[in-house]
């Protein structure tokens, strides 16, 4: 296992997190009441969206690392040592937001329907179209607990290889279910329904990455490239894909993976990177460091303030 990741820690990912938040809540910013209208979205698309993306992908890439580590130090995948962690990382402050929810629901403050506390409870919003504007988000996190119930029994199950080839499968059929779902429910609520089977490419590419790893630390022309600033290139290739896939099908069944993999390519590569270069120095400050470990409870309570129906901060 490489140093950078044997501490326990990987470097450089609550940097990435943070980023990830900003554009989140940004993206909600800009209509609501008394935050200016800054016209981003004509440029890079739907940010708040792509922030969501980069989530994936880091998701993705950490949760396989660390199976893989405990994989190499125990011998095997404890699925109960696992899922118990991730409740206790999870469910607290995820059910507490609900909790309040409801609570504003029962207050008359907001307005939910039975099925959208339904979804909530049981992580099914990604399946619920057209949910409530404060519970809506959550139909990311909807999507992360369905990766955090198969993936691990899937690695345990069929062992890293075969658990490769599921992630591959995954990544290659996730934009043809998207185009599919745009072709057959055009105009429909269905059409952009972010079931798992959708949107699981961004997780799958992670989960690749991680795997692949050793093998990508040993190509010569990998490592000179991510650590040059020809890196610096990706960015604005990764806002432009994001863009163009958000309007055109064919962008996003042939553009989206590139996108992904740059996305991906970022993820690993930072992780390598601590004071010795800007971005590993940018990513690393501690005041971002801070954000991006506070991002779960940031992305999970900024919903109902930045609120696209009533303009309103909150109203």
């Amino acid at each position: 296992m490489n140093a950078a990741l044997s501490d326990g820690k990987i470097p450089s990912l609550d940097g990435l997190r943070a980023f990830s938040i900003m554009l989140v809540v940004v993206g909600h910013l800009h209509a609501t009441r008394g935050f200016p209208e800054l016209g981003l979205e004509h440029i890079l698309g739907d940010y708040g969206l792509l922030g969501v993306r980069v989530f994936f992908v880091i998701s993705g890439f950490l949760i396989t690392t660390l199976l893989l580590r405990e994989l190499e130090q125990q011998g095997r995948i404890s699925l109960r040592a696992f899922y118990a962690r991730r409740a206790l990382r999870i469910f607290p402050a995820a059910f507490a937001f609900i909790g309040a929810l409801a609570l504003a629901d029962w207050l008359g403050w907001i307005e939910l329907r039975p099925v959208d506390l339904l979804a909530a409870l049981t992580y099914t919003v990604n399946f619920l179209p057209e949910p409530s504007w404060d519970i809506g988000h959550l139909w990311s996190l909807s999507v992360e607990e369905q990766f955090y119930l198969l993936w691990p029994l899937a690695l345990a199950r069929l062992g890293v290889r075969r658990g490769a080839w599921v992630a591959l499968a995954f990544f290659i059929a996730a934009p043809l279910v998207r185009t599919a779902m745009r072709l057959g429910f055009e105009s429909s609520v269905m059409q952009d329904l972010p079931i798992f089977p959708a949107v699981c490419d961004g997780i799958a590419i992670g989960c690749l990455f991680a795997i692949g790893r050793p093998w990508l630390l040993r190509q010569q022309q990998y490592l000179w490239f991510t650590a040059s600033a020809w890196m610096l290139g990706l960015v604005p290739l990764i806002f432009a894909i994001h863009h163009l896939s958000s309007g055109y099908t064919m962008a996003d069944l042939l553009g989206y993976p590139v996108m992904l993999l740059a996305i991906a390519t970022i993820v690993e590569a930072s992780t390598r990177w601590r004071t010795q270069n800007l971005a590993g120095r940018v990513l690393n400050w501690p005041p971002l460091v801070w954000l991006g470990v506070l991002s779960y409870s940031l992305y999970l309570w900024q919903q109902p303030f930045l609120d696209h129906h009533t303009r309103a901060l909150y109203a």
